[in-house]
């Protein structure tokens, strides 16, 4: 254990997602599960029935994909392993398995007709029960095949999932049946009539199959959101080889690649536009409605939509690193991700199966003992209904559904869910966290004035030095003041030192020379100006950010910057009040800015001068007062405090490393996706626990009605007919139930 932990920090383990093929219920997903699980090099298997998937982490040392295909395989279901296009496959396979469903409904219903009309109209037929034999034989072992093979392929590793159920209770049905038929005087000499079950087995069959026919087509609804996404990648691409256009598969741009993009058309892969100009509609990844305007040198991302204008770009980023690629493969593992709810369902799943072969047994011999002249008879009849009835699909799909509609619902509100757990957790925060940088305010910090000391002299050669030094530096507000300054230097920067939370120190010239907060002035001992103090104070209450130039003992300039506040933020915040969510906002910068943008957004709590380590602090406070704390922030500062939240949402404009933290990203400026993030957990939870509530007490209430328990008071015994078709729609009605979240406004 503490050796793969190793691996997993080292990242020598691989992860990857797999569909799977055959699976017909919850049971079938604990199976190939435990199979994967027990493969020598796996650490972690996660199967998702709903969305027909298996999430895998093992050590491509000790196994490969080969070897877990051989695996699964060995009790009767399949994975797709091709790395071109799975999905392609697997949904080629559904459509395949639809066709086959349906071709077996509609077969099975055609002879059942008749089996029925016979069972229950002309009983005393002459040769009537031959004539049902015959008609059930093709329903049973021809249309309803798979059933037995499937069960037999679980029985051989001592495993049973549904086809188990449906195999032992009509196939039961069926041999008493035909004992029935070839020796009635069995029961004639004992004053019994040889009853036939033929229409059970048959009608049983027929309900199934429709059942799991109506299950694959809504199923097949609540992935829309990722065949949304792959619809927006285009099929061929024109790329420039040695002077000529070509229109070539997708599959084949490589790293390098001069790509001509025409109006109207869809932009293929990441890039940089070498020349021409237009404007790009990147709502889909940006959620900005406006289009952004393209000239030479700028970035361009695959699945955004050119519109008039026409350009050339060279391509970056293929394949599986696009930017529209991680979008998708987030969203397809967010959909096969479980919810801490579902791992107890799957345990519940995993026995489910062989209680229900005990009550059967069970409700048989009881029968037997209390049943009077035909207990025989009903015990047979009760132990097969009780198999009929008992079906965990609906327990199987009550969780996963809703979390796929949950995740693709967020993916149509640019919303990235990263987990069924943050969405499931989502729901609970009563305290959320902002940072203001990016997250409040836009983002995109501008310099508005630089005071210099009174009487400097040689201002010209300051500000080279000043440009000098941000223009090393990577911090936001570095790179708005070399832009301020538009200097151009060659002066040489050495011993550069970055001060987390504080600022940079550097060498140019043996002068040593400071940039940064208040703290990093204090910190230094470096002597301030009291116009200069007087000044930074009247532009901090007005929401600027001013920091300091200095040298090793005097201050030199204070430079004012100013980040626009979100139209979204005020609203988005009163929204999250009102849901009685305590807003909390931390930054790095001084009290003051802090005060005057906490007071224009409506914060009542805030904290300014805050550390990366001091934010995650907080958040540990908040948890240990016992609040579900949610961090949302768009920094490398910011990554730590998001490690340690709850929840934990990237704005998805941020840097790399809060995104891959974080367990939800927007892939927006608009604050408003908070509350609507929040919103959309809450309902997912609810239809979760609609579904397990319908699927538990449907078993709760169908066995025991099954077994006979009203016979004594009324008569009532359940036909195995109405018991098939009442299992087909509790899996059918947890579907729909889970569908009615695309509906649902946020």
């Amino acid at each position: 254990m503490f050796e793969n932990q190793i691996k997993q920090f080292l990242g020598t383990m691989k992860k990857m997602t797999f569909p799977v093929l055959e699976m017909t219920c919850a049971a079938c997903a604990v199976s190939v599960e435990s199979m994967l699980q027990a493969t020598a090099g796996v650490t972690q298997a996660a199967v998702n029935y709903a969305n027909q998937s298996a999430q895998v982490e093992f050590d491509p040392q000790v196994t490969n994909p080969q070897e877990l295909r051989k695996s699964v395989q060995s009790i009767g279901y399949d994975l797709v392993i091709d790395t071109e296009d799975p999905q392609a496959i697997q949904e080629a396979a559904q459509r395949k398995q639809v066709e086959v469903i349906q071709r077996r409904t509609i077969g099975s219903a055609i002879l059942s007709v008749p089996i029925v009309i016979l069972g229950m109209f002309y009983m005393d037929l002459p040769y009537g029960n031959y004539i049902a034999m015959a008609l059930a034989v093709p329903v049973v072992f021809y249309f309803g095949g798979g059933f037995f093979v499937h069960a037999w392929k679980q029985a051989r590793f001592g495993k049973a999932n549904m086809d188990t159920l449906v195999a032992l209770s009509t196939g039961i049905a069926f041999l008493f049946s035909v004992f029935n038929t070839l020796f009635p005087e069995y029961w004639h000499n004992r004053g019994l009539h040889a009853h036939v079950y033929y229409e059970a087995a048959a009608v049983v069959i027929t309900f199934i199959s429709l059942g799991k026919l109506l299950e694959e087509r809504a199923k097949s609804s609540t992935s829309s959101a990722i065949k949304k996404l792959m619809g927006l990648q285009p099929k061929t691409v024109r790329v420039i080889r040695a002077g000529v256009e070509k229109e070539l598969p997708i599959a084949t741009v490589t790293v390098g690649d001069i790509i001509v993009v025409r109006p109207g058309e869809k932009i293929p892969v990441d890039g940089q536009v070498v020349s021409g100009t237009s404007f790009v509609d990147e709502s889909m990844i940006s959620g900005e409605p406006l289009p952004v305007e393209k000239r030479k040198g700028d970035k361009v991302f695959a699945g955004t939509i050119n519109q008039k204008g026409g350009f050339e770009f060279e391509a970056q980023k293929v394949g599986a690193d696009t930017m529209l690629a991680q979008i998708i493969r987030m969203v397809q593992q967010a959909q096969g991700s479980k919810a801490p709810v579902q791992k107890l369902v799957d345990k519940i799943a995993g026995i489910f199966v062989p209680i229900v072969i005990g009550i059967s047994i069970l409700t048989f011999g009881l029968w037997m003992l209390l049943g009077g002249e035909q207990a025989f008879t009903h015990a047979l009849l009760a132990s097969i209904t009780v198999l009929v009835i008992a079906c965990p699909c609906a327990l199987g799909l009550a969780t996963p559904t809703a979390i796929m509609v949950g995740v693709g619902k967020g993916a149509d509100n640019n919303i990235l869910i990263k987990d069924a757990e943050s969405l499931e957790l989502a729901n609970k925060v009563n305290a959320i966290i902002l940072d203001k940088t990016g997250t409040i305010t836009e983002g995109r910090p501008q310099v508005t004035n630089i005071a210099w000391l009174e009487g400097l002299e040689n201002i010209d050669y300051y500000k080279q030095v000043l440009f000098a030094i941000e223009n090393k530096s990577e911090h936001p507000l570095a790179e708005a003041v070399a832009t301020s300054l538009k200097e151009t230097s060659n002066l040489v920067v050495q011993e550069f030192t970055s001060i987390t939370g504080k600022g940079v120190s550097a060498r140019v010239r043996a002068e040593q020379y400071y940039v940064g907060n208040r703290l990093l002035m204090e910190e230094k001992g470096v002597m301030g100006c009291a116009d200069l103090d007087t000044l930074a104070e009247t532009l901090s209450a007005q929401a600027s950010t001013v920091i300091w130039f200095s040298e090793s003992r005097k201050v030199l300039a204070a430079i004012s910057i100013t980040d626009k506040i979100k139209a979204s933020s005020r609203s988005a915040i009163e929204t999250l009040q009102k849901m009685d969510i305590e807003v909390y906002m931390l930054t790095g910068d001084n009290r003051e800015t802090a005060v005057a943008v906490a007071k224009q957004v409506g914060v009542n709590h805030f904290k300014a001068q805050v550390l990366p380590a001091d934010k995650a602090e907080f958040v540990k406070q908040l948890q240990a007062a016992g609040k579900t704390v949610a961090m949302v922030g768009d920094g490398i500062n910011d990554s730590q405090a998001l490690a340690q939240a709850d929840v934990s949402i990237a704005m998805g404009k941020g840097s790399d490393i809060a995104m891959e933290t974080a367990k939800m990203t927007l892939i927006t400026s608009d604050l408003q996706a908070i509350p609507k993030a929040l919103h959309l957990s809450t309902k997912t939870v609810r239809g979760i626990r609609q579904n397990l509530f319908w699927a538990f007490i449907y078993n709760v209430i169908g066995i025991p009605i099954a077994a006979g328990i009203l016979y004594p008071f009324n008569g009532f015994l359940l036909d195995p007919m109405i018991a098939g078709a009442a299992m087909a729609l509790s899996s059918v009605s947890v579907v729909s139930n889970s569908l009615r979240l695309k509906l649902a406004k946020l």
